[in-house]
């Protein structure tokens, strides 16, 4: 059995905000596909997992496989530019709004 590509904690199910959704209903995200290995950077070994830290989930699937959420995954040790991940498939995704305002930002 091959080891997934991706390897990120659970999140914290005790957390009285885990789950919910707040605020009024948002404009859909446009995703568009990026490259996993221009904004991840892999380990030196090539088949050992990429240790990540995931800042939740969003509410779009993932476009390709349509099985999961997307996971927001924001710039860290091995990871060069912020983006929405699929742990699934391993589709790495950038994200922004309809008027061309980038979505993942601060």
């Amino acid at each position: 059995m091959s080891q997934p590509p991706f390897s990120i904690p659970s999140g914290n199910p005790t957390h009285p905000l885990y789950g919910r959704r707040r605020g009024p209903e948002c404009e859909p995200l446009l995703l568009t596909e990026l490259n996993p290995h221009a904004v991840i950077d892999n380990p030196s070994e090539r088949n050992a997992p990429v240790e990540l830290q995931s800042f939740g989930t969003v509410r779009e699937p993932c476009p390709k496989c349509q099985k999961s959420c997307l996971h927001l995954i924001l710039r860290q040790a091995n990871v060069r530019t912020a983006h929405l991940l699929c742990l699934d498939c391993g589709s790495c995704y950038d994200a922004h709004y309809a008027g061309g305002a980038p979505a993942l930002t601060i």
